[in-house]
């Protein structure tokens, strides 16, 4: 291997992390007297920054780490051909020598489109030679893009997808994927969601529409949907756009309420959901306890834990207020064992299944938005829309009601339910569950056996 090859194939490492967090996967490293002084990898969408191309990443950190923004007797070794921007970054840097992989055909400055480094009147030169490694660099682009231009349900540019790999070997979650992307809301996102026990004949079964919050995903229902299905009910359990198996923004305020409650009204449409119990906690019932008034004849039961109805109308708590500060000083956290933290009994198996649809760190922009997201003030997205579900809830609902409330829980625990309990239009006293916190699910089973008892087909 020559030493052009050895310090190509270093940057090509680098183009393969930026790919796997979902940039164009384009690496870079400046080398001066066969050491290393810089690297960077392709960040645009990372940093919210249309400059931070792996040429730009890299000749920061060599300047940074030579302390000497002139880049002098320094090679520059990137797997793609730099564009104008960098060429002319490059130039300005004093780089001695450029070397790069694959061409560019659209926007390349060093020969495809135009070339900057030919013109001498530039007051430095730098040396150009192209074509090393290049057909690495070339499959490792199309690996990148053959997904977007050959999938049944491309991913747009401005979302992820998690990898199935990621999901394999699940705890307790054996059922199959489904996937919805064919209606308007979704605008090319896919949804994953779980249908089990769905028959032809429902005259005789109820639909569990379960819902669940931040930072969890459908995985948090395992422990109640076999004892739905075993009533012989049908079981959906979706996952937001942004969790579990559902295709994620890569930015965080591409989130609002607005946006994940009419996705969920037109997912229910779109199932022909009947005869629904809505089971919610979290930010599933911040969300969908909004979704009854606007088609309350699908409707029949309510099966409520550990959530709230944010109208801005009085203070959110302040076991919130912590959390919310909490995640904004650590953005990075460990989901699963925020799970264990507060469930003891989770084996680390099924801790590990949270972090699954997390695998990479560019898949967590759910996780940032949604705490900041929870309606404040009278004014908040979303508030206004809560208090008009607030009002169908107190004067209108004509369903079947259950409460369970995870004593445990310091954010949206009995204080907030009591006050939730006394909203909803003849709400029966709440189950109680002593050692559950907020994840209520993971003592789930008894809440579901006890919910298959209550309600029961309505017959007219």
């Amino acid at each position: 291997m020559t030493e052009d090859s050895k310090w190509m194939a270093f940057a090509l490492e680098l183009a393969n992390e930026a790919g796997q967090s979902g940039e164009v996967p384009v690496g870079a490293v400046v080398v001066r007297n066969g050491v290393v002084v810089g690297k960077g990898r392709n960040g645009p969408v990372g940093h919210t920054d249309p400059t931070a191309h792996a040429e730009l990443l890299a000749l920061r950190d060599a300047a940074h780490n030579i302390g000497n923004y002139r880049l002098e007797d320094c090679t520059l070794y990137v797997t793609l051909e730099p564009c104008t921007m960098c060429a002319g970054a490059i130039l300005n840097s004093r780089i001695s020598r450029l070397v790069f992989g694959a061409s560019e055909p659209k926007t390349g400055a060093a020969g495809s489109v135009h070339n900057v480094f030919l013109h001498t009147t530039i007051n430095h030169q730098t040396s150009v030679l192209g074509g090393v490694m290049a057909e690495e660099s070339k499959q490792l682009l199309q690996q990148f893009f053959k997904p977007k231009r050959m999938n049944l349900n491309p991913l747009r540019e401005d979302a992820l997808r998690p990898h199935d790999e990621w999901f394999e070997g699940l705890p307790d979650y054996p059922w199959r994927a489904n996937y919805l992307s064919d209606v308007p809301e979704l605008n090319g996102l896919r949804m994953h969601y779980l249908d089990e026990a769905s028959t032809a004949e429902k005259n005789d079964q109820l639909t569990y529409l379960c819902l669940h919050g931040n930072p969890a995903w459908s995985y948090l229902y395992r422990k109640m949907i076999p004892t739905f299905v075993a009533a012989g009910h049908r079981v959906v359990a979706p996952d937001l756009i942004g969790f579990g198996k559902s295709d994620k923004f890569k930015k965080a305020n591409q989130h609002s309420f607005e946006f994940h409650r009419n996705v969920l009204l037109a997912f229910i449409e779109k199932l022909n959901l009947e005869k629904v119990v809505l089971v919610v906690q979290d930010w599933g019932g911040i969300l969908g306890l909004t979704l009854p008034m606007a088609m309350p004849n699908r409707f029949v039961g309510l099966l409520v834990m550990n959530t709230t109805i944010t109208t801005g109308e009085t203070p959110l708590s302040d076991g919130f207020i912590s959390w919310r500060a909490w995640c904004k000083d650590n953005p990075d956290f460990d989901v699963g064992k925020l799970f264990a933290r507060g469930n003891k009994h989770m084996s680390p198996e099924e801790t590990h299944a949270y972090n699954r649809p997390f695998t990479d760190k560019g898949h967590r922009a759910a996780l940032h938005a949604f705490p900041p997201m929870v309606p404040e003030h009278l004014n908040s997205p979303g508030a206004d829309i809560s208090r008009q579900a607030a009002a169908f809830w107190r004067n209108d609902w004509q369903g079947q009601s259950m409460m369970a409330i995870g004593l445990q829980d310091p954010v949206l625990g009995e204080p907030i339910m009591r006050n939730l309990q006394r909203n909803i239009r003849n709400c029966p006293e709440p189950m109680l569950l002593p050692q559950a916190g907020h994840f209520v699910q993971e003592h789930g089973q008894s809440i579901a056996e006890a919910a298959v008892q209550l309600f029961k087909v309505p017959h007219s």
